[in-house]
């Protein structure tokens, strides 16, 4: 049994004190906790908050929700000849198919608000340039509960047509369809996260701990810890936006970041130990030592996060609460409930062993090869130093090439999805149709709309389709292209300052805005844009802060923080390399369109800028330890970096392997952030930590020890044993 006396030490190592004394009490008490996290979301019933889009796109927005009638959306239906390159007006198979298909959608009963023919009257702008294709408008009635039926009905009634007519190709593409296949896809792609994540990481954790116990416990905690987030995040996202990646967001990072901690307390607690320590005073140090890391990395991640917030981006607020509530959570777990667990388990911890896995990472034995690394880098840091910071700065190059664009749908789902292939066809033959510009319009005045001249100005911009609905107007304008490319942006430009304003500029009563998925991308990456300064310097400035308070070194914090800059370069040029100029485009399975995702590189800043401090102040924290017990900064820096490097791989390899799932699925997005945070890591954890890191605190000598007061060396570690384990260093 543990001693009942209460601990008088750091806040950390009285909080795990007194989880170790009342074990139990500490157990039940955190899976209450995540019960009622889980259960309070569904027992308020809470509304979820809706999201608002930038700049001008956000203008239509708002006007858009503050209509309490149902806002038609548009569907349409590509009709040419599958074989014969007759034109429409002489081609007996392609009329007599449009016919049916319009014939047969007025006899949906209140499924079509309106619709256009090519072959009616005021229909020759639905015929293509070359004359072989036609298209039929389609606007989906309401009101909103029915819209599902309405939209099912629609694509029943064309796929009957289809099937009447072989020789003829009716492909369908609008706002509806296209929005549901990017939501299946996106189901689909999160049920194999979901499938592959979690065996991936136990499979790893089997390798690293080779012990069925021992991978329980940060299992449980990452189960835990996630479940526990969402249902929290069903509370936040009655006042704060959250997206569909949210989910997937959360999960692999809460995944990463709680196996990461218990990785930290387990190695620490195993190694004390097998140290001759009790079980009691192992958990003491542990909570002192690898506690204390815990908590200076999970403030740092979940300040890193907030920056997002800066951006003022809806998008990014759901997705920085679900991760800063998972990254707590993780936190309070490791700081709380591991403890107790560790104090339960007592040696029994390292039973069930599984033969001829590996158990030397987290045994208490130094790596061998990144002991040899570390000593070959203390000999000559500014050789090793320079070689690694010029390889950083060659695989940073591409970078700077980097193109914000956010991908169409037809960029990021395969032409194999019907509704893709069909969208790609209507782009060709009748150019922005597929998702034309949105031209809201709204009376300043009742009765401005009702105006004569509205439907002539309206008629210059020549829309596909228009809608009335109480006080607004939404003209549905093709542009040059649907996508988010130069050309969809330039069309959009054109569109909002010079077309729009000869059209409307002129209306009495009336305002307007311009909306749609393309003023959506270019709205959303000129905020980016606009805010990145803010929100980088806002994670500097803090990291810094935190840095510099933990370590009481100004140089050591600079140094982290140029460290963590390099390695960021590093990945964005990957992800540059690789999706933008399209190499392992074959391999990866996705299409190359020019661009990085917009969001992408911000929000790869704030997570990794955060996360990759988790082994670097486990790192230094070791390193200190060693110069604490009376160690040279060259024995430090060898010893410090041999002890850690082992757990330090074992939670590189899990993360990563969690950020790869990315890679299995469909959309390249997800594929996109796989690269780049796996790639970020595997830097972070070999190149950066294990010889950048130590040519730089080996560079900095003494000021790392001199950096604040005198502190007495940390428990299990003492003068004699680090002079025995350095003594063979040539220094």
């Amino acid at each position: 049994m543990l001693p009942e006396s209460k601990s008088h030490g750091p806040l950390v190592e009285r909080i795990a004190g007194w989880s170790a004394r009342h074990r139990m009490t500490a157990i039940i008490g955190w899976f209450a906790l995540v019960i009622v996290s889980v259960l309070v979301g569904t027992v308020l019933g809470l509304d979820s908050a809706h999201s608002t889009d930038p700049g001008e796109s956000g203008r239509a927005d708002r006007v858009l929700d503050a209509q309490t009638s149902y806002v038609p959306l548009q569907e349409n239906v590509l009709v040419q000849p599958l074989e014969d390159g007759s034109r429409l007006a002489v081609n007996p198979q392609v009329r007599g198919a449009i016919k049916d298909l319009t014939t047969r959608l007025r006899q949906v009963p209140g499924a079509v608000a309106q619709l256009r023919s090519p072959l009616e009257p005021h229909g020759a702008d639905l015929i293509s340039e070359d004359g072989r294709s036609g298209l039929v408008n389609i606007q989906i009635a309401g009101p909103s509960e029915q819209f599902r039926d309405h939209r099912a009905a629609i694509e029943s009634t064309v796929k009957e047509v289809a099937a009447r007519h072989p020789d003829v190709r009716l492909a369908q593409a609008g706002d509806a369809s296209l929005s549901a296949a990017v939501n299946d896809g996106i189901k689909d792609d999160m049920k194999w996260a979901e499938f592959l994540s979690l065996p991936l990481t136990v499979v790893i954790l089997l390798v690293v701990f080779g012990s069925l116990i021992a991978v329980g416990i940060p299992l449980l905690l990452a189960i835990t810890t996630v479940l526990g987030a969402f249902g929290l995040l069903q509370v936040v996202a009655h006042w704060v936006p959250v997206n569909s990646a949210t989910s997937s967001v959360v999960l692999l990072i809460g995944i990463a970041v709680s196996i990461d901690y218990s990785l930290f307390y387990l190695r620490r607690e195993r190694e004390e130990r097998v140290a001759g320590r009790s079980v009691t005073e192992a958990i003491k140090i542990t909570s002192r030592t690898s506690g204390h890391v815990v908590l200076v990395s999970g403030l740092t991640v979940m300040l890193c996060l907030s920056g997002l917030l800066l951006t003022g981006l809806d998008n990014f607020q759901g997705l920085t609460a679900g991760a800063i509530l998972v990254v707590g959570l993780a936190m309070i777990g490791s700081v709380t409930v591991l403890p107790a667990l560790l104090a339960l388990l007592g040696h029994r911890v390292d039973k069930a062993r599984i033969p001829w896995l590996g158990r030397r990472r987290t045994a208490a034995g130094e790596s061998r090869f990144w002991t040899a690394v570390a000593r070959a880098v203390v000999r000559r840091p500014r050789l090793w130093g320079g070689l690694a910071a010029l390889v950083l700065v060659v695989l940073t190059l591409p970078a700077f090439q980097m193109r914000l664009q956010d991908a169409a749908v037809t960029d990021s789902l395969s032409r194999e999805v019907p509704v893709v292939d069909a969208a790609i066809r209507m782009q060709e033959a009748f150019p922005g149709s597929p998702l034309p510009a949105w031209v809201v319009m709204w009376e300043k005045r009742a009765g401005a709309l009702d105006a004569p001249r509205v439907l002539q100005a309206v008629k210059e911009l020549h829309p596909i389709s228009t809608a009335r609905v109480d006080r607004i107007m939404v003209a549905r304008v093709p542009l040059a292209d649907f996508g988010t490319g130069e050309v969809a942006n330039r069309s959009l430009e054109e569109l909002r300052a010079v077309k729009a304003p000869a059209a409307l500029g002129s209306l009495e009563g009336v305002d307007y805005a311009v909306s749609g998925k393309t003023a959506f991308a270019y709205d959303f990456t000129k905020q980016i844009t606009r805010r990145s300064t803010l929100v980088i310097g806002f994670v500097l400035a803090f990291a810094l802060v935190l840095l510099a308070v933990s370590f009481r070194s100004l140089a050591v914090a600079l140094v982290s923080i140029l460290l963590n800059l390099l390695s960021l370069g590093a990945a964005y040029g990957v992800l540059t390399w690789v999706f933008q100029e399209g190499h392992l485009s074959a391999a990866l399975g996705f299409t190359p369109y020019g661009g990085v995702i917009g969001w992408l590189p911000l929000f790869m800043f704030a997570i990794l800028f955060g996360l990759s401090m988790d082994y670097h102040i486990f790192i230094l924290s070791r390193i200190r330890e060693r110069q604490a017990a009376g160690a040279s900064v060259r024995q430090a820096v060898v010893t410090g970096i041999g002890a850690s490097s082992g757990v330090v791989t074992s939670a590189a390899v899990i993360m990563t392997a969690a950020f790869s799932v990315f890679l299995a699925l469909s959309a390249i997005e997800y594929k996109m952030m796989g690269v780049g945070l796996s790639v970020a890591i595997l830097i972070d954890a070999t190149l950066v930590r294990g010889v950048l890191l130590p040519a730089a605190i080996t560079l900095l000598g003494e000021r790392l020890g001199s950096a604040g007061p005198a502190r007495r060396p940390a428990a299990g570690v003492s003068a004699p044993e680090v002079a025995r384990t350095s003594s063979d260093l040539p220094m």
